[in-house]
């Protein structure tokens, strides 16, 4: 740690480049393996892809629990390192790894105590998309120590600057998945269950990569499995992670109430609403990955005492994930047919899914300022503004604005809440990089 991480001292521009087409490329073969997942699915029953899109608001608290780990010990970890403090890096990462247990142990728990009534209420009755949704989601839960396994040894090397080995981590989780999954659905003929058991089997192969990668070739963050981990790094990863992960779970909350609304009207729509969020996750990797990468250029050189180059980053993310975006908006509004063409979509779903699929390319494009200001605030240490904006874009304006709208009886205006809730949250962005923005001068003077 002598020399200066290239967090510091590289090229801005280059850098945002740099750390986020890696998590960019891996978050693709991610989104690729739960799209593949949806269209494999698909061809087995509408009924399933329903079940998978009823899983899905579950599937994001199970996420949440990794995600606000993975937050936390990300900018945790790339500050200490920015302030040139190896103990506090080594304390953290041990009290992460014991955070990933301890998350496992409470999704296990969730699981046997509530998967079969979540299924018994939202499935409206229908005992075939019930037993989808069970088979499916038990597996998942029962066996996420992988899944939440991956998000610490995947952050590690993003932490220290080493965007690259983070694809080779969920390459093999991804590659698994993509081969296991027409194996157990299709030959072993297992639905729901055989894509569960491909999931969680991908889940455990990227740990075990992410463990043999980490020990080999990033030797900045050292690790070890304990039971008694530093307090002080758990309550610093918490601090900084329990407001993501809350943000998550009222978010899956949300989608629970969005399908119940959808419900209404069809359990086609419901579906609907499932592939478009699996082509949220498609088409936005490239946002997500350049502001991903956003989170540890911020932390470093806030710990480094750098705001100019924290001002700078923001500029370029925010270009970047306009240019990484527009070639998705553009086949979203001109193909939609062909899109919900590979999800096998009944000439009902293709009528209903094409100013659905529309109207939420729009709402993913409004969405980017907010993602953009979000990371920033969370690479600063700040994330109670960053938890507010989100709550706001993905949670309070979206329900509120489609219990409204529902009123009316037409269903395409239920998709019309979220781009309306992204519309209404630009000036609040802008609002919060301007306070942002003291934030670092205050900084830059006491430096």
């Amino acid at each position: 740690m002598a020399e200066e991480n290239a967090m510091g001292t590289e090229r801005v521009s280059r850098l945002v480049l740099k750390t986020g087409i890696p998590l960019m490329l891996s978050l693709l073969i991610n989104s690729l393996y739960n799209f593949v997942d949806s269209v494999f699915v698909s061809q087995v029953a509408e009924d399933a892809l329903t079940a998978l899109s009823l899983a899905a608001p579950v599937q994001v608290f199970v996420s949440a629990l990794g995600l606000g780990n993975a937050v936390g010990l990300n900018a945790a970890i790339s500050r200490a390192l920015g302030e040139r403090k190896p103990e506090e890096v080594r304390k953290t990462a041990n009290a992460a790894i014991f955070l990933a247990i301890c998350a496992w142990i409470l999704i296990s728990m969730a699981c046997l105590l509530g998967v079969r009534g979540y299924f018994d209420w939202q499935s409206g009755g229908n005992e075939t998309i019930a037993a989808y949704g069970r088979d499916y989601l038990s597996i998942c839960m029962l066996f996420s120590l992988g899944q939440m396994g991956q998000w610490v040894f995947d952050r590690f090397v993003i932490a220290s600057g080493k965007s690259g080995l983070f694809l080779l981590t969920l390459s093999a989780a991804s590659v698994t998945n993509l081969i296991l999954d027409p194996i157990f659905i299709f030959v072993f003929r297992m639905g729901t269950r055989g894509a569960a058991i491909a999931t969680v089997i991908g889940q455990f192969m990227g740990m075990f990569a992410g463990i043999v990668i980490n020990r080999r070739f990033n030797r900045e963050i050292p690790f070890s499995l304990t039971l008694r981990p530093d307090l002080s790094s758990v309550c610093t990863i918490l601090r900084v992670g329990i407001p993501s992960t809350l943000v998550q779970v009222l978010t899956s909350f949300v989608t629970v109430i969005m399908n119940s609304i959808l419900l209404t009207f069809s359990s086609t729509a419901v579906a609907l609403y499932g592939i478009c969020t699996r082509m949220m996750g498609l088409c936005t990797v490239g946002v997500h990955g350049i502001n991903n990468g956003l989170i540890p250029i911020v932390a470093y050189n806030y710990g480094a005492g750098k705001p100019d180059r924290i001002r700078e980053a923001l500029r370029w993310t925010l270009i970047d994930s306009f240019i990484f975006y527009l070639p998705f908006l553009a086949v979203l509004v001109l193909a939609p047919t062909f899109v919900l063409g590979l999800f096998n979509a009944s000439e009902h779903m293709i009528r209903i899914g094409i100013p659905a699929v529309r109207l939420m390319s729009l709402s993913w494009l409004l969405s980017i300022p907010g993602l953009v200001v979000t990371a920033t605030l969370q690479g600063l240490s700040l994330p109670a503004p960053g938890m507010i904006l989100t709550l706001l874009r993905q949670a309070a304006l979206p329900v509120i604005l489609a219990l409204l709208l529902r009123l009316s009886g037409v269903l395409d205006l239920m998709w019309l809440s979220f781009v309306l809730a992204e519309a209404i949250c630009i000036p609040l962005c802008l609002w919060m990089w301007r306070r942002s923005r003291g934030h670092l001068t205050r900084e830059q003077g006491q430096a």
